[in-house]
């Protein structure tokens, strides 16, 4: 109403009351968790993981046995193919390992949190909030946001890959402050900034 539109779907919403962390979407490709998340009103995260991928053909052994496409989907699923003369050829022959799951986890306008740990071990990468630098961090039990450094620590101690800062108080003009607080804790830590793209 607001914006004078009417979309041409209908949206239905779904209330989230849980404590605990639940899932939210899971189809073929994903499966998309929430992160409970310590903030002065109810808030969550969210955890985005990969579901195992298929094998990649080695197309060279592919054409050089003559395998039909009726057989691709069956080879990419873990099993050998059987040609026209009933030779069988194991499935190692026909394909490589497939591209590794990724995994990210998005924990916006929260207080550091140990709890979440479990939750977000080993994901490939997490988005924290940084709302303070340590100088500041006597806010943040007040307000319910993490410091650079508190963000890293968490980051480290989740043995996550990679860990992306945000969320940054309109206070600070120089966002590489937040870097060179988290990167001694963390090395492997980036700045969110309009504009920034990420690939890994």
């Amino acid at each position: 109403r607001l914006g004078e539109a009417e979309p041409g779907y209908s949206i239905h919403f779904h209330e989230l009351i849980s404590s605990n962390s639940e899932i939210i979407l899971d189809n073929d490709k994903i499966t998309v968790h929430t992160i409970p998340l310590d903030h002065r009103i109810y808030t969550n995260g969210f955890l985005f993981r990969e579901k195992h991928k298929l094998l990649n053909l080695r197309i060279e052994a592919i054409e050089e046995y003559g395998i039909e496409t009726s057989q691709f989907l069956n080879i990419k699923q873990g099993k050998d193919a059987r040609l026209e003369d009933g030779r069988i050829i194991p499935n190692e022959e026909l394909t490589l390992s497939p591209p590794k799951q990724k995994s990210y986890a998005f924990c916006s306008d929260t207080a550091y949190n140990v709890r979440i740990i479990p939750l977000i071990k080993s994901v490939d990468t997490l988005y924290h909030d940084a709302t303070f630098l340590e100088s500041e961090s006597h806010l943040t039990e007040i307000t319910k946001h993490a410091t650079a450094k508190e963000a890293a620590a968490l980051a480290k101690d989740a043995g996550v890959e990679r860990l992306i800062l945000g969320h940054y108080s309109s206070r600070y003009e120089d966002l590489a402050a937040f870097l060179d607080e988290a990167r001694p804790i963390f090395p492997n830590t980036y700045l969110a900034e309009d504009g920034a793209d990420f690939e890994w």
